[in-house]
């Protein structure tokens, strides 16, 4: 497989996926059954591997070293233009720097966690050329919150979302669904939904980030799921439309799989240039 060109991702959009997993191997096993992911070894060093389909990378797979008290769980990267600016910002608002920044290969990145403790994750520099939304690939991200708007607040501000800068993030309020939308251009790129508990025993409606990766056949990926050594929840109206489960993997990691909706659509990466 030749390996991917990189690019200079829009700031402030998602820009990656990547999972933290403490069997590497077990971990590409279930997600080749439930998606019909490929691996190859990542630049990041050992312990790392990109997951393509058709060629085109979606995903990062990390191993975690033992001994780290580290959840397995999926976290999306936005990317930015300086990540130590963006995490004193988080910190700022109330935010966590949990990691970095860290340099890796051709950028830096941070893990941190919001105000209510959904973690997520930021890179400054070049990426692979994430294939949003396409085949296995991501749909879209979405926040499960305390408070839609107040999170909305938090992430605008620290990555200049509604700026009006030429092909930035802008949001959409829907006040009686307690929903925002983060679009850049027609693109759907995140979905932030109120009514999340912090307290809850229920990880699934504890505020955190979901990753909804498309399907064809919902029914299909939550039967290979289960019989891969994972769990997953009965066919479910997806809340754009279509259908989706949560699945967990076999180390506990959480993610959605959905139909694509017609509502929300797809993240796109159309605007990155290569380098």
């Amino acid at each position: 497989m030749t390996p991917a060109r990189h690019v200079t991702p829009v700031c402030g959009t998602p820009c990656w996926v990547n999972l933290m997993t403490r069997d590497l191997r077990a971990t590409q096993d279930f997600y080749t059954t439930v998606l019909g992911w490929e691996f190859r070894p990542g630049s990041l060093g050992t312990g790392f591997s990109v997951a393509s389909v058709q060629g085109r990378p979606v995903a990062g797979l990390a191993e975690v070293a033992p001994g780290l008290p580290v959840a397995g769980a999926w976290t999306p990267y936005f990317a930015v233009a300086d990540a130590d600016v963006t995490a004193a910002r988080a910190r700022e608002r109330g935010g966590t720097i949990a990691v970095g920044p860290v340099r890796f290969g051709l950028g830096r990145g941070v893990m941190a966690a919001d105000r209510d403790g959904a973690v997520f994750g930021f890179w400054e520099g070049r990426a692979l050329p994430w294939s949003a939304g396409r085949g296995n690939a991501p749909a879209f991200l979405e926040l499960r919150t305390r408070d839609a708007f107040d999170a909305a607040i938090f992430y605008a501000e620290i990555f200049d979302w509604a700026s009006g800068e030429p092909g930035g993030c802008e949001v959409t309020y829907a006040y009686e669904q307690d929903t925002v939308t983060v679009r850049q251009g027609k693109n759907t790129v995140a979905t932030l939904r109120g009514g999340g508990v912090g307290e809850s025993p229920d990880p699934r409606v504890r505020p955190r980030w979901h990753v909804h990766f498309q399907v064809d056949d919902v029914e299909s990926a939550i039967v290979a799921a289960r019989a891969a050594g994972g769990t997953a929840t009965a066919v479910a109206p997806s809340p754009g439309g279509g259908t989706e489960s949560v699945i967990s993997d076999p180390g506990g990691a959480l993610f959605t799989v959905c139909t694509r909706s017609v509502l929300t659509g797809p993240m796109t990466t159309a605007d990155q240039e290569p380098v």
